[in-house]
C-alpha cells in the first residue's frame, strides 16, 4: 500500500489546457473517487497517474517517490479499464497470469496468486473459460483479478462499471467496495456517476473544467457543498435551486422570493441586504406545509413504490420533492411545500460560492 500525492498538476494538449493546477492528497489505504461530468479531466488525471500521459507541469508521488519520469510498469500500480481489455484467445486463468509471466514470476507463485484472486472474486469455476463465454460482470471480475494478482501499491479504476446494466452496476459496486475493505489497497476510481462516488468513496474529488471544485468525505460534500456546482452534482435527485434576495428583518436574515414570500436563511449564512442569492434545498428536505410554506403548483407525480416524487412549479422554478408516504396529487393542484430549515443552503448568485460561514 502507498499514499499518493498530486501536486500542482497541469496538462495541455497543444494550446488546449485540460488540467489546471490540481492538488490531491490520497492517504495510504484510502479509496478516492474522482467524479465530474464528461470532459472535466478526471480520466486524463488518472492516465497521468498511471504513466500513460505525460505531465505538462507539477509532480505525482507514490509512496513518497516522484514518478513523473518513471515508466508505467515500474510504478507498481494496476489499472482496471472500462472495456475490460481481456485477451480473447486466452482463458481466464491465462489472462490473470499474463502480467506475472512477463515479469518472470515462478510458476508455483503464479498459480497461488491466480487461485487466491479467483477465490476472492468467485472465479474458481471459470478459470478455464474464454472471455467470450463470460457475462459482462464476470469479465469485469477477471479484469479486477488480473490487477489483484500483481499485488500493486495502488489500484486505478477507469469507469469500470459503465458498460454494465443498472442492476449489475449496483452488484459490482458492492463487490468492489468489499474487495477494497478486504485488501485495503490504496485505490483511485474515476466515474461520472455520483451515486458510485457517494457509496464507494472514503474521499470524493469533484472536478470541473480541469480543476478541483471540492474534495472531502461523501457526507461532508453532501451536507456542506462549497458551491452551486457541487451542490447540484452531488445528490440524486439533485438539489432544488430557487433565486431570491437577502433581506434583513431586525437580527434575522431572510430570503425573499419573486412572489414576495420569505424563508429564514440558513443559520450559518452570511450576506448583505439586497444581495442576489440562490436558496438550495434537497428534495427529501421538503414536506407538505400550510400558510407559511412555498405556494406550488403540481406538474408531475412519479410513484416509485418506496417513495413518491412530486415535481411542481414555484415562481417559474421547478421544485422536486420526495415523500415517503403516498400522495395522489393531480397536475395543476395547488400544494404548499415547507423546507426543513436545518437543512437548507445559500449561495451567492454571482459567484456560485456558498454563503455559509465555516463551522467553528
Amino acid at each position: 500500500m502507498a499514499s499518493v500525492q498530486i501536486r500542482g498538476i497541469q496538462k495541455a494538449f497543444g494550446s488546449t489546457q485540460v488540467i489546471r493546477g490540481v492538488d490531491i492528497e490520497i492517504e495510504d489505504g484510502q479509496f478516492a473517487v474522482l467524479v465530474g461530468p464528461s470532459g472535466c479531466g478526471k480520466s486524463t488525471l488518472l492516465r497521468m497517474l498511471a504513466g500513460l500521459e505525460e505531465i505538462t507541469d507539477g509532480e505525482i508521488a507514490i509512496d513518497g517517490r516522484v514518478v513523473n519520469n518513471v515508466q508505467p510498469k515500474e510504478r507498481d500500480i494496476a489499472m482496471v479499464f472500462q472495456n475490460y481489455a481481456l485477451y480473447p484467445h486466452m482463458t481466464v486463468r491465462d489472462n490473470m497470469a499474463f502480467s506475472l509471466m512477463l515479469a518472470k514470476v515462478g510458476k508455483q507463485e503464479i498459480s497461488e496468486r491466480v487461485t487466491r484472486a479467483a477465490d476472492i472474486l468467485g472465479l474458481r469455476d471459470l478459470l478455464d473459460r474464454y472471455p467470450r463465454q463470460l457475462s459482462g460482470g464476470q469479465r469485469q471480475r477477471v479484469a479486477m483479478g488480473r490487477a489483484i494478482v500483481r499485488n500493486p501499491q495502488v489500484f486505478l479504476f477507469d469507469e469500470p462499471l459503465s458498460n454494465l446494466d443498472a442492476k449489475l452496476r449496483v452488484q459490482m459496486r458492492a463487490e468492489i467496495k468489499e474487495l477494497h475493505q478486504r485488501l485495503k489497497t490504496t485505490s483511485v476510481y474515476v466515474t461520472h456517476d455520483q451515486i458510485e462516488a457517494m457509496t464507494m468513496a472514503d474521499q470524493i474529488v469533484v472536478m470541473r473544467d480541469g480543476r478541483v471544485e471540492q474534495r472531502g468525505r461523501p457526507l461532508e460534500l453532501y451536507d456542506h457543498p462549497a458551491n452551486l456546482f457541487v451542490a447540484g452534482f452531488i445528490g440524486s435527485p439533485a438539489m432544488n435551486f430557487i433565486p431570491g434576495t437577502l433581506r434583513r428583518q431586525g437580527d434575522d436574515l431572510l430570503v425573499e422570493f419573486a412572489d414576495g414570500s420569505r424563508m429564514p436563511a440558513p443559520a450559518r449564512a452570511g450576506g448583505t441586504e439586497g444581495q442576489r442569492v440562490i436558496y438550495g434545498v434537497r428534495p427529501e428536505h421538503l414536506s407538505l406545509g400550510n400558510g407559511g410554506a412555498l405556494a406550488c403548483s403540481v406538474a408531475v407525480v412519479e410513484p416509485t413504490g418506496a417513495n413518491t416524487e412530486v415535481y411542481s412549479r414555484f415562481c417559474d422554478t421547478e421544485i422536486n420533492a420526495i415523500f415517503r408516504e403516498r400522495h395522489d396529487f393531480r397536475p395543476g393542484e395547488a400544494i404548499r411545500l415547507m423546507p426543513d430549515h436545518a437543512h437548507t443552503h445559500l449561495f451567492d448568485a454571482e459567484t456560485g460560492s456558498t454563503l455559509a460561514r465555516p463551522l467553528q
